[in-house]
């Protein structure tokens, strides 16, 4: 059975107030200020302006050196936000529409709980996170020394899950989420007049010929046991209807569950690239980007993570099996320094106007309220398991 958190209503206006006033990756001063003042307010001791504009809550209870840390991410998107409910977003050109408004409530809710009822042994780091929507913030913190500064033995992160019903979990053992690489190939042809094509070399037609090539790196470069995948998401070419360009411009993600795989696929992408642009008089220039490693969780660690989620939920409510996701999370670089556990947290799938899935990403997303009381069960509960009292 949950616990009743007296607290719940606040916090869900709280959520609310994050999902009003959305700040992009680096940015988020009003957020960092909100969190700082919460958790100071129950007692924690705090540090802001880690990595920019990270905040760091130290919570320490009984005479035990363990320390675990805990993981919420504070940043928005830049999209326009497509709802018009009281409490949509007041920045045009900005949302919360991965659910990380909810992650921060859930946090701090977990971190009052915790300070008012500390039923544990040891220290808990609570790690409130900038620039998680690819601008690695998790990198960031790490490089500053978060774990010289903060030294603890594990770490825990968790993210919402639409695909999940509210009141379900998923712990993966091992593999969570997907690299996720970027590609930008530039293909420089002789621009000319839209009349007399023949005089020059043609790099949209190029450009619109590879993005067909592309999309047989997966399908004919790489093992059809591993997942992978290759998209397009961006083609910038020209500036008048009546003008060949001088180049045209690709852009766009690889998504991988190993390097050895990405390490074929960017080769393919740039065999390909060479290849077609040879073949229509241009040339190509192809730039790959590393972002962010897989999330891999550690066997321990995800052991205790089921075990915790499934007293709370139940057995039959927590999934154990789940196919990892081709999306990616920075939490992977804490992850690669310390062992720990990454979970989804269900989010129900949520509908706009009855038609499609509202998901992660979409203009439409809002995170469920009621989904903040099993995350903070979540994390009580974790807190109370590895710190338990001898």
């Amino acid at each position: 059975m949950l616990p009743e958190f007296p607290f719940l209503a606040e916090l869900v206006a709280l959520r609310r107030d994050l999902h009003a006033h959305p700040e992009l990756a680096f940015q988020e001063t009003r957020t960092a200020e909100i969190v700082a003042r919460e958790l100071a307010r129950h007692g924690l001791a705090v540090q802001t302006g880690y990595a920019q504009t990270g905040v760091i809550g130290v919570l320490k209870a009984g005479t035990s050196t363990r320390r675990i840390a805990l993981r919420a991410d504070m940043d928005a998107l830049p999209l326009a936000e497509g709802n018009t409910f009281a409490h949509a977003s007041t920045h045009p050109g900005r949302m919360h529409a991965c659910g990380h408004d909810g992650h921060t409530a859930m946090l701090l809710g977990a971190a009052r709980h915790l300070a008012a009822h500390p039923d544990f042994d040891g220290t808990v780091v609570f790690i409130f996170q900038p620039a998680e929507e690819g601008e690695g913030g998790a990198r960031a913190m790490v490089e500053a020394g978060l774990f010289r500064d903060y030294p603890v033995d594990s770490i825990y992160g968790l993210h919402n899950w639409p695909d999940l019903p509210v009141g379900e979990m998923a712990v993966h053992t091992g593999m969570v989420m997907a690299s996720t690489n970027r590609f930008e190939i530039v293909l420089r042809g002789r621009g000319g007049h839209a009349a007399m094509p023949h005089l020059g070399a043609d790099a949209i037609v190029a450009a619109s010929q590879l993005v067909v090539a592309l999309q047989s790196v997966v399908a004919r470069n790489l093992p059809p046991t591993e997942a992978a995948v290759v998209s397009v998401t961006r083609f910038h070419a020209g500036s008048a209807w009546n003008v060949l360009p001088e180049e045209a411009c690709l852009k766009g993600t690889i998504r991988s569950f190993s390097p050895e795989i990405q390490d074929r696929a960017e080769s393919a992408i740039a065999r390909l690239a060479e290849g077609v642009a040879a073949a229509h008089d241009c040339r190509a220039e192809v730039v790959l980007t590393r972002c962010y490693p897989p999330t891999r969780n550690s066997a321990p660690e995800a052991a205790l993570c089921l075990e915790v989620a499934r007293d709370l939920l139940g057995k039959e409510k927590v999934h154990a099996n789940a196919a990892p996701s081709l999306a990616a999370e920075d939490f992977a670089f804490m992850l690669e320094e310390k062992p720990g556990c990454y979970v989804w947290l269900g989010n129900g799938a949520g509908t706009h106007k009855g038609m499609s899935p509202c998901a992660l990403h979409n203009p439409h997303y809002d995170f469920d309220d009621t989904a903040l009381p099993i995350g903070i069960a979540y994390w009580v509960r974790l807190v109370e398991k590895l710190l338990g009292k001898a």
